[in-house]
């Protein structure tokens, strides 16, 4: 254990002193979010309107899942990238396991994230935006948001093993940011939509936690539309989460294991 945690902070340290290096994966991360608070927090929020409360307080807890569907385009071609120049086949000649290199790269981008849903709601603060619960619920929700970001970079930790071109990546990437994002409440009710595709969006993972954040802090929700997403989405973005983590976990490791340079 003591060897394990070892190679982990020690791999952890590697994946932030490339970071430093690398200021434009921070701006990957932060910029389009950063955008979103600002248009439509700022320019936007008086011209759309939700149910029960001010716009603003809507969008913030979209903005953070933004947050982690971009990390799934970050780590998945930084993955591939890693494969293609043969820094996996280095890596896996350590003396340590699989999952600790892995789990090790997850965090480091974790810390990533956190510093983009940070700069995002210091914005919406300064924009007006005031969460109205206590202390443990606020930290709930960005709680409940870390632990979505960290699903989504071993998903696309896995997507960068599978598919292994950059170029490639970058394309589903973007698809998986703008489908993620806007294929759900993230940033807007979903009251108006045709059955099908409410249906469709709700049950998007997006939408749970967006609509378990709202409640942890007090924001405005759509129309309760009498779905399990709408009446527990708490409860629903924990078990979502629960069953993605066990898919992907195990499948990245088996996937790193059989990886080979091209």
């Amino acid at each position: 254990m003591n060897g394990a945690l070892g190679d982990t902070a020690a791999l952890i340290g590697r994946h932030l002193l490339h970071l430093r290096r690398t200021p434009t994966r921070v701006l990957g991360v932060t910029l389009t979010p950063l955008t979103m608070v600002l248009v439509l927090g700022y320019m936007l929020n008086k011209a759309i309107s939700v149910r029960g409360g001010d716009y603003l307080d809507y969008m913030m807890a979209g903005v953070g899942a933004q947050v982690a569907l971009a990390c799934v385009g970050s780590i998945a071609i930084g993955t591939a990238t890693s494969l293609r120049n043969g820094l996996i086949d280095r890596f896996r000649s350590l003396p340590t396991s699989r999952g600790v290199i892995l789990f090790a790269h997850t965090v480091s981008d974790l810390g990533l994230a956190v510093i983009g849903i940070g700069i995002a709601s210091v914005v919406g603060v300064l924009l007006g935006w005031r969460p109205d619960t206590g202390a443990l619920s606020i930290a709930a929700g960005f709680g409940l948001l870390a632990l979505f970001t960290f699903v989504m970079l071993w998903l696309g930790v896995l997507l960068g093993l599978l598919v292994r071109s950059p170029e490639a990546l970058g394309a589903v990437s973007g698809l998986v940011l703008v489908c993620g994002s806007f294929l759900s409440n993230a940033f807007v009710p979903l009251d108006d939509l045709p059955a099908w595709l409410r249906t469709l969006s709700e049950w998007n993972p997006v939408s749970a936690v967006a609509t378990a954040c709202r409640q942890l802090w007090g924001g405005p929700g759509s129309a309760d539309t009498g779905s399990v997403v709408a009446e527990h989405p708490l409860a629903t973005s924990l078990v979502v989460l629960a069953v993605l983590a066990a898919v992907a976990v195990p499948l990245s490791c088996r996937a790193y294991g059989k990886a080979e340079h091209r």
